[in-house]
């Protein structure tokens, strides 16, 4: 017997607890005088800042960001086809990567009640090393179970040497007549996938486990 091409596709994923917490929130208000929204909002903000750098120095919060201040203005219609005195709002906006999940909690609890603050999503994410470590894992467990699959087939043919050929993430595996790379309507945007940290509207006080998974596609000769 020749030859047999065999075309396989391997799977695998782990689930990782989370290890930080992004948080997004803003700080905002609204009124007919614009210096005056501006400077409130300024010094709505100020305790806000205060409290995310006061964790930053003791390590509860690992890095933090905030926008310039936002200022708009919106002017409705009338009934009689005027348009009404202009509306301004001022905003700034907060991002505060925390490591201790408790103390986000308790942290978040106390700023919500403040004026002007509006908590947003908090997005659960693991630190650039472990999700690092964590893929490579991933990506070897998913090329041995293409290797197993091409194995199982050629076994199944009464080949016993496998032999691979070419190996890459989902939709780059080369066509065998040199044409374009075949993509599958249900294919990923990439390799690699990380459920469980999207943008949720709540506060998740017990998030879900971060599901990190590879596919992979592989072509072996068994002969």
């Amino acid at each position: 017997m020749s030859d047999v091409i065999i075309t396989v596709r391997g799977d695998d994923e782990a689930r990782i607890a989370p290890e930080q917490a992004s948080l997004h929130l803003s700080v905002r208000t609204e009124g007919p005088a614009r210096a005056e929204v501006v400077e409130r909002t300024l010094a709505l903000a100020e305790p806000v800042r205060d409290g995310i750098v006061a964790r930053e120095v003791s390590g509860t919060v690992v890095e933090w960001s905030s926008k310039r201040l936002a200022v708009h203005a919106q002017r409705s219609w009338g009934k009689e086809g005027r348009r009404s005195a202009p509306v301004f709002s001022a905003s700034v906006d907060f991002t505060a990567t925390f490591a201790d999940a408790a103390e986000l909690s308790v942290w978040v609890s106390e700023v919500s009640s403040w004026d002007g603050v509006e908590i947003g999503d908090v997005r659960w994410i693991l630190t650039p090393g472990t999700r690092a470590s964590v893929e490579r894992d991933v990506a070897a467990r998913a090329v041995g179970v293409a290797v197993a699959r091409a194995t199982a087939y050629a076994e199944a043919l009464g080949l016993s040497t496998v032999v691979p050929l070419e190996i890459a993430d989902v939709g780059l595996l080369s066509r065998g007549d040199g044409g374009s790379p075949i993509v599958p309507k249900t294919a990923r945007a990439a390799a690699f996938s990380v459920n469980g940290s999207d943008s949720s509207p709540a506060m998740d006080y017990q998030p879900d486990d971060i599901v990190v998974s590879a596919t992979v596609e592989a072509r072996f000769t068994a002969r």
